[in-house]
């Protein structure tokens, strides 16, 4: 049976925290007033946001070393659905789930859709996997993926590369979705493997069958990453290579942006502002990283970075968030999954609100008189703001959760999923 959390369940839960919510809320929006923001139209444009939460992400993460399952993690596909649900009844803003097939792979996708629309989640871009062997798939157990996929010198392996692929858009049109991520793993771990152009030539041949397979309505996204699993060379390591193979791949194909996929201190605000200015930006995954792609908590090691990113989006939007595929991308190896995913979506809502107090018009002033010191200071105006009342009623107002993590806890989810679901699930295909 399918747990749910309404919004019946959280009013009850947080009737002590109302009050205290509209008096933090008057008081915050009078100050902002005072300063000339539209307090009205920042709850509302967090309100509309809506961030997609992985299928994946909502199983405990692991490493290399291994993994420390929790109970009550889902046993399927329609389980990763319900707690979507229950997420996006916290934050109000987890409209969507995005699968990763063939970790997903329903037998009966019109009743999967029609299990989401009951709960009122969507579906994201679908995710295709060429990074690992599913011998499954071909019934004989010959393909091979261990010197890559699209990038492979083995014809029959880029066949099979490209047939999943295609084969995933399929199931993303039954789902209801309408774009497709292509992350590649095709690289090298030793000089001399591989040749460079041979590598970067078959890919871009395999992204065009890719992309003349898709609906009219439909965009297919091009991801880079800089190393992992590859760590001498990876095909699509960097944004230059990944607009390059959006353009040779076809006019529907944009560039994803994922925030761990940089190397130390790379200015991914500017990367942003590249792709979005060649009108190629076209995804985003948040997370943040210490090391390289750690898949931490959103904004937990660089909110700043968060802060300057959010706004050169908003700066491509006109001033609000442009209609990108935006999504959470982490993993959890200690925290509850969906309570990082909490803190994650919470971190975007408040970052969002915070960018969007920027006085645009000053800043450009700065910019325009050469004057850093006053253009940091508007910047900092803004980043320093407590913006948790409006972001509270942006949730509120969609019937969502003042305090979300609080709420999570004291409404039990994750014991009754246990209860009910066991602890021997593990949630991830990996």
């Amino acid at each position: 049976m399918a747990l749910r959390i309404t919004a019946d369940d959280i009013r009850e839960a947080e009737a002590v925290l109302a009050a205290h919510h509209q008096d933090d809320l008057e008081h915050g929006a009078a100050r902002l007033a005072r300063e000339g923001i539209d307090v009205e139209a920042v709850i509302a444009e967090v309100a509309r946001c809506s961030i997609g939460a992985p299928s994946w992400a909502v199983g405990t993460g692991g490493t290399r070393f291994g993994r420390f399952p929790r109970g009550g993690e889902p046993r399927t596909t329609e389980e990763k659905v319900d707690d979507v649900a229950a997420l996006n009844a916290l934050t109000g803003a987890n409209r969507t789930i995005s699968l990763h097939v063939p970790w997903d792979d329903p037998a009966d996708p019109a009743a999967l859709r029609a299990h989401a629309e009951a709960l009122g989640i969507g579906f994201d871009a679908v995710n295709s996997n060429t990074f690992q062997d599913n011998p499954s798939t071909t019934g004989d157990g010959a393909i091979s993926y261990k010197f890559g996929s699209l990038a492979s010198n083995d014809r029959g392996v880029r066949k099979l590369a490209i047939e999943h692929n295609r084969a995933v858009i399929d199931l993303g049109v039954a789902l209801g979705s309408t774009a497709i991520t292509v992350w590649l793993a095709d690289g090298t771990n030793h000089p001399g493997q591989a040749s460079f152009l041979g590598q970067f030539e078959r890919v871009a041949e395999g992204l065009r069958e890719v992309h003349a397979h898709l609906p009219a309505d439909w965009r297919m996204f091009t991801e880079h990453k800089p190393f992992e699993p590859a760590f001498y060379s990876s095909v699509n390591n960097d944004w230059g290579s990944s607009l390059l193979l959006a353009e040779l791949a076809g006019p529907q194909a944009r560039c994803l942006v994922d925030l761990g996929h940089h190397l130390p201190n790379a200015n991914i605000e500017q990367v942003v502002s590249r792709l979005a200015m060649t009108g190629r930006l076209g995804g985003f995954h948040f997370n943040d990283s210490k090391y390289g792609d750690d898949d931490l908590t959103v904004g937990s090691i660089h909110p700043y970075q968060l802060f300057l990113i959010v706004l050169e989006l908003i700066e491509h939007g006109d001033g609000a968030l442009p209609p990108l595929a935006y999504m959470v991308d982490a993993s959890h190896n200690l925290k509850d999954p969906l309570e990082d995913l909490i803190q994650s979506t919470d971190q975007i809502q408040v970052t969002l609100a915070q960018a969007l107090l920027v006085d645009r018009d000053q800043l450009r002033e700065a910019q325009d008189d050469d004057d850093p010191a006053r253009a940091a200071e508007v910047l900092q105006a803004a980043c320093r703001s407590d913006v948790r009342p409006l972001v509270a009623e942006a949730r509120r107002r969609n019937d969502a959760a003042l305090d979300p993590i609080g709420t999570f806890r004291r409404l039990g989810y994750r014991a009754a999923v246990t209860a009910e679901r066991g602890s021997g699930a593990v949630a991830t295909g990996l």
